[in-house]
């Protein structure tokens, strides 16, 4: 669908008008957090706290929600949530949310967001950065940055825990304490929530103390040597002071296993969490909540497999693009390009490496050093909630986090650059590959909210004044960490041995972190980042059906970075080279008006739809991969959306619609480059913005159906187009000595919106059957899928197509004597059908290597390219299929 126009929003309003006239509902009719739910489109109403950071559920609306998490409710059952800035009935307030509650959580299995990779909510995109579990890109609505992970570039969806953002991508793969629900808020929400929520808002809401004694054990034993448990403990109220605490262990063995001794494989994990709450409510209208979360995440990446070899038949020496010369099928051109003419030699493969596309390698064909990454996260966050009157809430959420990671990624082993090439030459010396990538990371974040939230006559108001400070840095390097020694016989190579090399072998620097010591340092960087914002939100309930909200919010971001070494050589000692390499300090200031503007309409009490003007903007930066710290400008959106939201059949069915059109101007793209420097030419990934208007469009679609009390079926659908214009690339040509001919040319370059399927969706159905008390058996089944899209931006090579079955058989509270003592068990499997498919797919050791500069101009010249680099496409398979056994004690 490539436009959405004013037909279309008048056809689904007409549908509104037909459906109000033959449906029939309560008052209030609200989205279902239920056992198996995950409603699209389900939100809360402009102004209202869904729009804004969320801050701990409160138990007393965890007690309003029980009868639809229970499920022995008739029909779909209202959900009023008080979370957020106000009390808000989520089916008739106009925004599109997925919101995922905490049994649909214990449903799917979910332990950390990477679980939510399946695809079960459709809109949503997770994947790892590179084979990374430390770190996760997050999407919405097809704005999914492909490397946020540098320490000057922002995320394009923000990610919230109870109502603090998380300004860094890393760590968010930390163990979920204990989660009320999950929303996902989709569209811009640059009004209340701010910069770099362009595609929406992920929160995280966690259970808050209930002020009586109780609390729930959980535990589990899986394959792959998987095991967890959990503590979660309320304690009595005292003096106006409820404790609740929490304790999470998950652990999961390797899945892909090292053959070097000693050596962590691959896919592994070891999560250890601590969380203490503390509500004070000294007295009526006063509620302060404080919390302390400390956590450690031990991980290793997947394994990235070697998918094919020399896919584009890409030859040897310079025949590869005299169009008579090119061997049939052969596409051996870098996207983008227009060389007329290549050098190099194709490598061969070493011995005993595997070349496997079809298939998860659960044991690695060449052993290689890795030892576990560690992500380190802790913060501490107060919410203080006066009401001042009843027309007035003051609320103030104050929050110091913070995140440490030590890296240690050696995924890709003989898969990917450096390509050896094994001559006799290696028979007396080991030629060097296996590229091990480590990297330390620092940051801490202070951030300060105040917020006026009230009603006043038929206006509901919000209005805030937001602060976010933010100092990172990062270190970087990639020895080589293998060695290959040819067996040579006759003067032939006939194979090869391996063995670890030694490696960052220098002095120590005590400014570096502890995974570089002793490297030659890719590069390091530090950035101090800080923003103010004032924003206000008000709706004017103009008659019960007709509800009109504006709003608008006002950022200043200032932004100041150093690019402090560059392969290899310390800026700050080497002035000249740096100045040679043309970098600048980063010191950059921005700021946006973001405005926003709905009408919402109630056809009848069962029947509700929406027009929706939304803007967002994501802050600009500078890419630490590059010499002369290249920086780039913030990305705009503009969004257009309308809805419908109907109850049917006695509420037994729901359907939710959305459908949106949204302009992103000056989008940061990602380029990756042969960078000239004064010390060498180097690969190297350049952020910049491109030209013209990216088109993003989309319809969102879900449906409920409750045909018994025990019976519940869903399905949800997300059609999402993009397309960002062709940039002009300017490509340089280099001798095969690197050195510049002077010769340049200019050609179209396509760029791609990454981990963003053009059709996506998810079903599941729920049937729960009882047999004797408050004991009932439950079965939950799950289907995913997601049509196959791009993994890079510059590449139209697609990942691969997936369908993932989830399913679960419960048995749940199972009465233990005397007392509210229940016990539950299940038996679960992810991916129960055992698909198997690349979601990540890197073809930049299929194609030429070549030099560009992203800049346009120069007219169409000869060029050459470089074919000794080539080996095959890499990438990684997902997870096989998991499966265990779990309990849970209530007391």
């Amino acid at each position: 669908m490539n436009r959405l126009n004013a037909r279309s929003t008048a056809s689904l309003l007409a549908i509104a008008t037909a459906l109000g006239l033959g449906l029939t509902g309560t008052a209030h009719a609200a989205v279902t957090v239920t056992d198996s739910a995950i409603f699209v489109d389900a939100a809360a109403p402009e102004g209202s706290a869904a729009e804004a950071p969320a801050t701990a559920a409160d138990p007393q609306q965890d007690a309003a929600a029980a009868p639809a998490e229970s499920g022995q409710t008739d029909g779909l059952t209202d959900i009023v949530v008080t979370a957020t800035k106000r009390e808000t009935n989520l089916q008739r307030t106009p925004i599109s949310i997925s919101v995922m509650g905490a049994e649909t959580i214990r449903e799917r299995k979910v332990q950390s967001l990477l679980d939510l990779t399946d695809g079960g909510i459709p809109s949503l995109r997770v994947a790892t950065f590179e084979a990374r579990q430390s770190a996760l890109t997050i999407g919405i609505r097809g704005i999914v940055p492909l490397d946020a992970n540098q320490p000057a570039r922002e995320q394009g969806v923000g990610v919230y825990i109870d109502g603090v953002y998380l300004g860094r991508q890393h760590g968010l793969n930390a163990a979920l304490f204990d989660v009320e629900r999950v929303e996902v808020l989709k569209g811009p929400q640059g009004t209340l929530f701010g910069r770099n929520t362009e595609g929406g808002a992920l929160s995280m809401i966690s259970k808050a103390p209930s002020g009586e004694f109780g609390g729930r054990v959980d535990g589990g034993v899986g394959n792959i040597g998987s095991r967890n448990a959990s503590i979660h403990l309320n304690l009595p109220k005292v003096a106006g002071f409820s404790v609740k605490l929490d304790g999470v262990y998950q652990h999961q063995g390797n899945v892909t296993d090292n053959p070097l001794a000693g050596q962590a494989g691959w896919g592994y994990f070891n999560r250890k969490g601590l969380r203490a709450a503390v509500r004070w409510q000294p007295i009526d209208g006063i509620t302060n909540d404080f919390a302390y979360d400390v956590a450690k995440d031990e991980n290793t990446p997947f394994y990235s497999q070697l998918l094919n070899y020399n896919p584009n038949g890409c030859l040897s020496g310079g025949t590869n693009l005299a169009p008579l010369a090119i061997p049939s099928g052969s596409a051996c051109v870098t996207p983008g390009t227009s060389f007329t003419g290549s050098q190099g030699t194709i490598r061969s493969l070493l011995p005993g490496v595997v070349v496997n596309g079809a298939t998860l390698m659960r044991t690695a064909d060449i052993g290689v050093p890795q030892k576990p990454s560690v992500d380190n996260t802790h913060g501490f966050t107060n919410t203080f909630k006066w009401k001042i009157a009843p027309e007035l809430e003051l609320r103030s959420i104050t929050a110091w986090r913070g995140v440490d990671v030590e890296q240690w990624d050696n995924s890709g082993g003989a898969h990917r650059v450096p390509v050896v090439n094994l001559t006799a030459a290696c028979a007396g010396a080991n030629c060097a590959f296996s590229r091990y990538s480590l990297a330390d990371l620092r940051q801490r974040q202070f951030s300060q909210e105040i917020q006026a939230v009230g009603t006043v006559g038929s206006v509901d108001y919000v209005a805030g004044f937001y602060y976010f400070n933010e100092r990172v840095s990062d270190d970087a390097a990639t020895p080589n960490s293998m060695g290959a020694t040819a067996v040579v016989t006759g003067g032939v190579v006939t194979g090869a041995t391996y063995a670890p090399i030694a490696f960052c072998t220098g002095a120590a620097n005590p400014a570096l972190g502890n995974a570089v010591q002793g490297c030659s340092i890719d590069r390091a960087s530090q950035v101090r980042s800080k923003s103010y914002a004032v924003y206000g939100q008000a709706t004017w309930n103009a008659t019960e059906a007709l509800h009109v909200t504006v709003g608008g919010r006002y950022t200043k971001d200032k932004k100041q970075g150093e690019l402090t070494f560059s392969r290899g050589v310390n800026y700050a000692a080497n002035p000249a080279i740096a100045l040679a390499n043309g970098y600048v300090p980063l010191d950059k200031e921005w700021s946006r008006f973001n405005p926003m503007a709905t009408v919402a309409y109630d056809f009848s009490n069962a029947v509700h739809g929406y027009i929706k003007y939304a803007t967002g903007y994501r802050a600009g930066g500078a890419s630490s991969r590059t010499s002369d710290y290249r920086a780039f400008n913030p990305e705009d959106v503009k969004s257009y959306e309308v809805g419908l939201k109907a109850d049917f059949w006695d509420r037994r069915a729901r359907i939710n619609i959305a459908a949106y059109m949204m302009d992103r101007k000056d989008s940061q793209v990602d380029l990756s480059t042969i960078q000239p420097t004064a010390t060498g030419n180097f690969n190297n990934l350049v952020t910049f913005n491109a030209p013209g208007t990216t088109k993003i469009r989309g319809i969102e679609a879900d449906l409920t159906v409750k045909p018994t009390d025990r019976l519940k079926f869903d399905l949800s659908y997300a059609y999402t187009y993009t397309n960002i214009p062709e940039v002009p690339v300017t490509y340089r040509e280099f001798t095969s000595a690197g050195v510049p001919t002077g010769n340049s040319t200019t050609v179209p370059q396509k760029f791609f919106v990454v981990f963003t399927p053009r059709n996506a969706a998810s079903a599941s159905v729920d049937y729960e059957l009882p047999i004797g008390g408050d004991t009932r058996i439950k079965f939950h089944l799950d289907a995913n899928y997601s049509q196959a899209t791009q993994s890079f931006d510059q590449f139209a090579t697609k990942n691969d197509e997936s369908l993932v079955v989830n399913g679960r058989i419960s048995v749940l509270d199972i009465g233990l004597g005397a007392g509210d003592q229940k016990l539950t068990f299940g038996i679960w499997s992810r991916n129960l059908l055992n698909t198997q498919y690349v979601y990540r797919r890197d073809p930049s050791n299929s194609l030429p290597s070549v030099q560009s500069n992203a800049v346009a101009g120069v007219p169409n010249i000869t060029r050459i390219a470089n074919n000794g680099g080539i080996l095959g496409d890499y990438g990684n398979f997902n997870m096989p299929r998991t499966f265990g056994v779990d309990a849970s004690i209530k007391f």
